[in-house]
C-alpha cells in the first residue's frame, strides 16, 4: 500500500495566511458528507416550563429533547408547530397530553406544563391564571403529603420478626405507593382535589372557551347595529360592513365547531379519557416496579441452598425450620393476595383504559374527567348556539333586504310598463299627425272650406283619443294583474 505524500494533507489552518499553492480539503470543517452544514440551534424553540409548584422556568430545547422529556412522537409535536395550521386538538398519550386550542399550545405531563408560545401577549393572562391554579393545587396537596410523610411510625422490630416484617413491607410497598398517590389528591377536609394534569387541562379549556365566547359576544355587539342600519338604509358602505361581519362569523363558527367536535369525541371515547389520567398511570407504574422488585427479592430468598442452612442447624431441628419457612411463605402469599384485592377494590368503578395496561387490575374511573369535559362542552355548545342565532339573524336580514330589493324592482318594472304604454299611445297620435302632414291636396287643406277650427278639433280629438287608449291599456293590465 502506497503511503500518503508528506504534502498531500499539509493544509495551512492559519486564517491569516491563505492556502496558496496547497490542495483544497475535501470538506470544510463542521460540514458533513451528506450536504451543507446545519446551523446550530435549528429546530430549537423557546419553552416555558411550569412545574407542580407553579414556578416558571424558560428553556431553549429542540424537538428531540422534548420528545425524550415527554415521550411524544414527532407526529404529535407537529400539531404544536406555529408554522403549520392545525385545527384544535386535544390528545392523550402515555406520558403527556397535547393541547392545541386556539392560542394555547401546551404539553401537559403529570408533573409539569410546557408552553410553546409563552411570549405571545394574548397568552400572558392564561399563564397567570395557570400559575394561580397550580399554586392552589400545590397548597392543597402539600399539607396532605407532609402529613403522610410525618405520620409514618418509626418502630423497632424484633430480630426474630425481621425477615417476616421485611417481606410484609415489600409486599405492601406497591399498594402503599398507589394509596399515597391517591391520598395526595385529597384536601385536609376530605374534599377531592383534581390531579395536576386535570388542573392544567381545565385552565386550557377555560381559556379557550372564554376567548371564543368573548369573540362571539363582541361580534354580536357589532353585528346587530350594522344589520339594523342596513335595513333602514341600503348602501354600499353598509353592505360592505355586513359582508365583513358575515366573514368573521363564518370563521368563528368553524373554530367553535371544531373545539366542540373535539370535546364530543373525547366524551364518546372512554379509552381516550383514560389515557389522560397521567398521575394514576404514574402511580400504577410505581406499583408495578415495586411488585417486580418484591418478586426479585422473593426469588433471591427462594434460591438459597437448603443444604447450608441444614448444615448450620442440628439434624433434629431441620424439619421444624422447613415447616416454619413454609408457613412464612404461605403468609407472604396471603398478604400479596390481600394487597392486590385492595388495589382492585379501590378501582372497581372505573372503565377500560388503554391497551397498554392490564384489563383486570387497572380500571380507571373517568367520571371526574367526564364531568370536567361536559362542563366546558356545555359552554362551547352555548357559544355555538349564540353564533347560530346570530347567523340566523344575518340570514333573516339578507332575506329582508332581498325582499326590499325585489319590491323596488317590481315598482321599476311597473313604471317601465306604464311608460312603454304611454309611448305606444303617443306613437299612434304621431302616426295620425304624420298622415295629415303628407303633401297631398285634399279639401280639408283648403282655407275656404276648412279653417283653423277644423285644425283645432283634429288636434283635440287626437289627444283625447290617445288618452282614452292609454287609460284603456292601463285598465286592461290591472285587470290581468300585470300592474298593481
Amino acid at each position: 500500500m502506497r503511503g500518503a505524500r508528506p504534502d498531500e494533507f499539509n493544509f495551512n489552518t492559519n486564517p491569516s495566511t491563505p492556502n496558496i499553492g496547497q490542495p483544497t480539503p475535501p470538506y470544510p470543517a463542521g460540514v458533513g458528507v451528506g450536504g451543507g452544514g446545519r446551523k446550530k440551534g435549528v429546530g430549537v424553540r423557546s419553552w416555558l416550563v411550569l412545574d407542580s409548584s407553579g414556578k416558571p422556568q424558560p428553556k431553549e430545547e429542540g424537538k428531540h429533547a422534548i420528545m425524550r422529556r415527554t415521550g411524544l412522537p414527532a407526529r404529535d409535536l407537529r400539531i404544536l408547530d406555529p408554522l403549520l395550521s392545525y385545527p384544535s386538538t386535544v390528545l392523550g398519550r402515555e406520558r403527556a397530553i397535547v393541547i392545541n386550542l386556539e392560542h394555547i399550545k401546551a404539553i401537559i405531563t403529570a408533573q409539569e406544563v410546557l408552553l410553546l408560545n409563552s411570549k405571545d401577549p394574548s397568552v400572558s393572562p392564561f399563564i397567570e391564571e395557570l400559575r394561580r391554579r397550580i399554586l392552589c393545587h400545590h397548597h392543597a396537596t402539600k399539607p396532605q403529603e407532609e402529613h403522610n410523610s410525618e405520620g409514618e411510625p418509626q418502630t423497632g422490630m424484633d430480630p426474630a420478626q425481621g425477615e417476616a416484617g421485611r417481606l410484609q413491607s415489600s409486599g405492601d410497598q406497591g399498594s402503599e405507593a398507589k394509596k399515597d398517590a391517591k391520598q395526595s389528591l385529597e384536601n385536609q377536609d376530605g374534599s377531592k382535589v383534581l390531579p395536576f394534569e386535570f388542573v392544567a387541562l381545565e385552565a386550557c379549556l377555560e381559556a379557550a372557551s372564554s376567548s371564543l365566547e368573548h369573540e362571539a359576544t363582541r361580534l354580536e355587539l357589532e353585528a346587530h347595529p350594522a344589520l339594523d342600519k342596513l335595513t333602514s338604509k341600503i348602501s354600499t358602505l353598509n353592505l360592505e360592513r355586513v359582508r365583513q361581519i358575515k366573514s368573521r362569523l363564518v370563521a368563528i363558527t368553524g373554530r367553535v365547531q371544531k373545539v366542540r367536535d373535539e370535546l364530543e369525541h373525547l366524551l364518546d371515547d372512554d379509552e381516550d379519557m383514560a389515557e389522560m389520567y397521567l398521575t394514576e398511570k404514574l402511580a400504577q407504574k410505581l406499583e408495578d416496579s415495586s411488585n417486580s422488585s418484591m418478586n426479585e427479592s422473593d426469588t433471591f430468598e427462594v434460591d438459597i441452598p437448603q443444604g447450608d442452612e441444614d448444615d448450620r442447624l442440628p439434624p433434629e431441628f431441620a424439619s421444624e425450620a422447613n415447616r416454619d419457612e413454609g408457613y412464612l411463605r404461605a403468609n407472604e402469599a396471603h398478604d400479596l393476595l390481600m394487597s392486590a384485592h385492595s388495589a382492585l377494590s379501590r378501582n372497581s368503578r372505573g372503565t377500560h383504559t388503554s391497551s397498554t395496561r392490564s384489563a383486570m387490575t387497572n380500571k380507571l374511573d373517568v367520571e371526574e374527567l367526564e364531568m370536567l369535559l361536559e362542563a366546558y362542552f356545555v359552554q362551547i355548545d352555548g357559544t355555538l348556539n349564540k353564533l347560530s342565532t346570530l347567523r340566523e339573524y344575518v340570514d333573516d336580514t339578507e332575506d329582508y333586504i332581498n325582499i326590499m330589493l325585489d319590491d323596488k324592482q317590481n315598482h321599476l318594472l311597473q313604471m317601465g310598463v306604464m311608460l312603454t304604454t304611454a309611448t305606444l299611445v303617443m306613437s299612434a297620435f304621431i302616426a295620425v299627425a304624420g298622415v295629415f302632414g303628407m303633401n297631398i291636396t285634399i279639401e280639408l287643406f283648403k282655407d275656404e272650406k276648412a279653417g283653423p277650427q277644423r285644425f283645432l278639433w283634429t288636434v283635440i280629438g287626437g289627444s283625447v283619443g290617445s288618452i282614452f287608449l292609454y287609460v284603456g291599456a292601463i285598465g286592461w293590465c290591472k285587470y290581468k294583474r300585470l300592474l298593481e
